[in-house]
């Protein structure tokens, strides 16, 4: 069977840095190509219809890869292309090698094992359309159960209600208490899980008909979590048992190993970890925390996790199990390790960073025919390239006042009016941000904050008739 023939369409200042990419991309990945280099400067300025007039179709090509900056009705190139295929790359060459697939998710991946309960605190304290938000909220990242936490003062008089609201929703619902008075009305509206149950309130658990999470009296010496689960196993009440995860500096390393006691005492008992214990009340960015979590719970067969939103830092932990819990699934299923697999939890660095040389920019510089203004990070700096103009600093100030006097003897630029200056200073500052982080800066691209990635459009401020390219 012959390989795919693809041919590359470019222009010229980006033909060097494909031919090279494109070498070492074909044999790794299998394809015959032909590269393509039409009589342009920018790649990023060709359309459909302009490449349909100046490209010549190799007879032994069986799809066309076009530069992913360029835009229109691909109509006439395909009258011209007939049956082959038209694809648009990247809109940055260096992502190539991702196109191609060379980082693939496999096809069975998203599988997990882990449901994953979201607590609402504090619901007394709540109006009913705030609890309804928060849960409509949990629910979309992910959540399986929406768990209502209540205060310790006394019994809340208005659970009832609210259970039937969430529920009205299509949401699954726990109650998170160990007062009877407040749960025996909660399961009886649709709770179909409690939160919490040890020797205080085991009695009463028999009559509720609702699955039981069952905890110890002491978490530190487990005292009395055996005879509530065999009190509960002997009557017939469905349960989890859950030793209790304790917080940095009051016994997490002896908590954890009391899950893994737990699971050789009872091998094939439901369990259950609260995982805001370390979320909540660690000074750190919560998506880490919430993945090695997880990973202890796929691996202990842990099958629920309790987890909360209520620190600024945890502000997205429903959504950060949801990934994870697919994660770590995949990894200790198919026996591979997390890596590149999964990269919407890399929110703080970025995954690779590519950069060009100075001499790619230097040449960019000298081969640029318009006045539009290119911004690149380059070994810490932020890099600003237009026609003969290349200037670099690692501060966009300094940099923003080297433009100011690039002109004709010391003078403003005549491109460099007021709109033109504040898209400047919007993207150095991407770029700066880009430096600190380690992560991939491209021009008019949103920066890559995995899951929390906040798309950008596309603004032009056009005050001027010039148009703007971003071709590397």
């Amino acid at each position: 069977m012959s390989r795919d023939h693809i041919q590359f369409v470019t222009g010229r200042l980006a033909e060097h840095s494909l031919r090279a990419m494109v070498e070492t991309l074909a044999p790794q990945v299998g394809f015959e190509y032909t590269i393509s280099v039409l009589p342009i400067t920018v790649a990023a300025l060709m359309t459909p219809k302009w490449i349909a007039g100046k490209l010549s179709i190799e007879p032994q090509a069986t799809s066309l890869l076009l530069p992913g900056y360029c835009q229109g009705d691909t109509t006439p190139l395909a009258e011209l292309a007939g049956d082959r295929r038209i694809e648009f790359g990247p809109r940055d060459l260096r992502q190539l090698p991702q196109h191609f697939g060379q980082r693939p998710q496999p096809d069975d991946y998203g599988a997990h094992g882990i449901e994953i309960l979201a607590e609402i605190n504090n619901c007394p304290r709540l109006t009913l359309e705030e609890i309804l938000t928060i849960a409509r909220r949990y629910a979309e990242d992910g959540a399986d159960v929406i768990d209502l936490g209540c205060d310790p003062e006394g019994p809340w008089g208005g659970v009832a209600d609210v259970v039937r609201a969430v529920k009205d929703l299509g949401l699954r619902v726990s109650i998170d208490s160990l007062d009877p008075r407040e749960i025996a009305p909660a399961v009886a509206a649709g709770a179909e899980l409690v939160l919490s149950v040890n020797s205080s309130n085991r009695e009463a658990a028999v009559d509720w008909g609702a699955t039981v999470v069952a905890v110890p009296d002491d978490p530190k010496t487990l005292a009395g979590l055996d005879q509530t689960v065999d009190f509960l196993a002997s009557r017939g009440v469905p349960l989890r048992i859950d030793p209790i995860l304790e917080p940095i500096g009051f016994g997490f390393a002896a908590s954890l190993q009391r899950y893994f006691a737990t699971r050789d005492r009872y091998p094939d008992a439901e369990m259950m970890m609260g995982i805001g214990n370390l979320t909540e009340l660690t000074d750190v960015d919560s998506a880490g925390v919430n993945v090695l979590l997880l990973a202890i719970c796929q691996e202990l067969g842990i099958r629920s996790v309790l987890t909360t939103e209520v620190i600024n830092w945890a502000r997205s932990s429903v959504r950060e199990c949801d990934i994870a819990r697919r994660m770590v699934h995949h990894a200790v299923t198919q026996g591979v390790l997390p890596k590149h697999i999964e990269r919407r939890l890399l929110t703080l660095r970025g995954e690779r960073v590519a950069e060009p040389t100075v001499e790619e920019l230097d040449r960019l510089a000298q081969h640029i025919k318009d006045n539009n203004y290119r911004i690149f990070v380059q070994d810490g700096l932020v890099h600003l390239v237009a026609s003969d103009l290349h200037l670099a600093n690692a501060d966009p100030f300094v940099l923003m006042k080297q433009l100011m006097v690039s002109g004709p003897d010391g003078s403003l630029p005549a491109n460099l009016d007021a709109s033109h200056a504040f898209y400047l200073g919007y993207e150095m500052h991407k770029a700066l941000t880009a430096i600190t982080l380690d992560k991939q800066y491209q021009q008019d691209e949103a920066l890559d904050w995995g899951h929390l990635t906040r798309e950008e459009q596309r603004h032009y401020l056009k005050t001027r008739p010039a148009k703007k390219s971003n071709d590397v």
